[in-house]
């Protein structure tokens, strides 16, 4: 398989997972029998799906008979987009766009919690006088994409301040890393709207940021593992094997032992992040992140809090992201394979 890879998610890039075909050259026939599937990612940071890139390099998909080819297409509506087209098999959206693309009337379900802390966060240059979300009424805050999961984010915060988009503040894509670093330093925006990735290139690129997110909004949980629900049907076993594998590989990652090989792993996806000084601190960031709170870690890795997914369909409800609640939010997400997973 080839890789190819770009560091911005504004453009269209394709990862294989190139490593996957080693592991099957010279496997036992029944591990070479090996089924096809399309991943679907919103951005493509390699370290950003870091359990997906380490289950890759450790073999744990070609183990459950996957053959994956990782597919990097611009936000979460794009992989959406790419599950209902039939381009992808399995994705990666926010929860947000999840559940607009529900409300439409597309059968896709959240299975599996990526980041049961909130990912993103809302940024401020250190010098600014804001000091909290209420400080931005009157300005521009930067978002990588016009509909990425960071809007809907951004936007649930704005709304319980009573703030409305267009009439308080204004969102501006700015795309992530050296674009985002342009619009900071030409005050184009005032604040950015960033995920953990986003907040390490940018201190990268020398801007010296702090985070204003309140403590409420980082329960917000981030993205996650999603399919179709007739993609579901006629692929039984994917659900199952691919968060089996996932779970393999964030806990090859959560120990310290591993960090190196599993930093290996992540350049073989993404070769120019593997290059960039703040890999390895962008690495500590993303698993934090993945690590389930003290309340919901004995519920095992891809766990979805019910109460956590009210909050999100509130607030997208309140902000007009939902032109009305959904008649059973209970239909957007499940839990059923959690406990296999974490066997």
């Amino acid at each position: 398989m080839t890789t190819k890879t770009r560091l911005t998610r504004r453009g269209f890039g394709v990862l294989a997972a190139g490593g996957a075909a080693g592991f099957v050259m010279g496997a036992p026939a029944i591990v070479r029998a090996q089924t096809a599937v399309t991943f679907a990612v919103p951005n493509p940071s390699a370290l950003t799906w870091l359990p997906y890139w380490v289950a890759v390099g450790e073999g744990y998909f070609a183990q459950e008979g996957l053959d994956l080819r990782l597919e990097a297409v611009d936000g979460s509506s794009s992989v959406l987009q790419a599950m209902s087209a039939g381009q992808a098999h399995i994705g990666a959206p926010g929860p947000g766009p999840t559940l607009g693309a529900r409300s439409r009337g597309v059968d896709v379900k959240f299975l599996y919690n990526l980041y049961p802390k909130s990912v993103f966060g809302l940024l401020v240059k250190t010098d600014s006088a804001a000091q909290t979300p209420a400080d931005l009424k009157g300005t521009v805050i930067g978002v990588g994409t016009a509909d990425g999961a960071e809007v809907s984010f951004s936007k649930a915060i704005m709304t319980d301040l009573g703030m409305a988009e267009g009439t308080d503040y204004s969102f501006l894509p700015v795309g992530d890393g050296g674009t985002a670093a342009v619009a900071f330093l030409r005050d184009d925006v005032g604040s950015y709207a960033g995920a953990v990735s986003d907040a390490a290139i940018l201190a990268a690129r020398g801007l010296n940021l702090r985070e204003i997110t309140p403590d409420a909004y980082l329960g917000f949980f981030g993205n996650g593992i999603a399919m179709l629900e007739s993609q579901m049907a006629a692929m039984p076993e994917l659900a199952p094997k691919f968060g089996r594998a996932l779970v393999m590989g964030t806990r090859f990652a959560a120990d310290p032992a591993n960090k190196e090989k599993a930093l290996a792993h992540c350049a073989a996806g993404n070769p120019q992040e593997g290059e960039q000084d703040y890999a390895a601190s962008l690495y500590d960031g993303v698993l934090n992140r993945m690590t389930p709170t003290d309340a919901f870690i004995s519920n095992g890795h891809g766990y979805q809090p019910p109460e956590h997914w009210q909050k999100i369909h509130d607030s997208a409800v309140a902000s007009g992201a939902l032109a009305a609640p959904l008649p059973d939010l209970s239909a957007v997400y499940s839990n059923e394979f959690v406990a296999g997973w974490n066997a």
